[in-house]
């Protein structure tokens, strides 16, 4: 028998109120996102959302715990869990999920990052701590694994991970400031940067497919 109508609604509500405020983030950016916005996108009343929330900073917080914090959960699991080779795992599972991102709810908090984190440091922070560390040390992780293996010389990656997501960084920025005017196959841009990193860090002097 299914739960019962009220039941359900009420285990629901924490995500539709995260989902109406990403979309009201998305629109009208942090600052200028009312708490009674988003309560009425949700449909429910603003007492009842800080029965959830306590603050609106809470409320983004959960948003990005909501949205992005599961995909890097993800990440981090399969690579740990993953019996394929470090370059089979970056031409597979990661690729996707780099495919995935510039036109996910990632990009709308990269750009509020990009346009108010300045003035909200303690949203900064808890991005960092919480996403961009953790992919960072799984792409680590990855990296290590490979060379452990002998797939993989040691390079730069070793120390710097995040030349593995510029790409994916660089679409979205390109998306949000010109896409306008030019659109960019980011598929295809990240797709290349991988072969191109694979190519250039292979044990092998020819950095074959396995």
């Amino acid at each position: 028998m299914s739960a019962p109508r009220f039941k359900r609604r009420k285990e629901d509500r924490p995500a539709e109120i995260t989902a109406a405020a990403l979309a009201a983030f998305a629109e009208n950016g942090y600052a200028a996102t009312r708490v009674d916005d988003v309560a009425r996108r949700a449909g429910v009343s603003k007492g009842l959302l800080y029965l959830y929330f306590a603050t609106k900073e809470e409320l983004f917080r959960a948003v990005i715990r909501s949205f992005v914090v599961p995909k890097i959960d993800a990440l981090k699991s399969d690579i740990g869990k993953s019996e394929m080779s470090a370059t089979a795992f970056l031409r597979g599972p990661f690729l996707e999920m780099a495919k995935s991102l510039p036109n996910s709810p990632a990009k709308i908090l990269v750009r509020l990052m990009v346009a108010e984190g300045p003035k909200h440091p303690d949203l900064t922070a808890y991005y960092l701590e919480n996403v961009v560390a953790p992919a960072l040390d799984a792409l680590r992780a990855l990296i290590a694994k490979g060379v452990a293996s002998g797939e993989f010389r040691p390079s730069a990656l070793d120390t710097y991970p995040q030349l593995i997501v510029a790409p994916v960084m660089f679409s979205m920025l390109w998306s949000i400031v010109f896409d306008t005017h030019h659109k960019l196959d980011s598929n295809g841009l990240i797709e290349s940067h991988i072969e191109l990193l694979i190519g250039a860090i292979s044990a092998s002097t020819q950095g074959e497919k396995t």
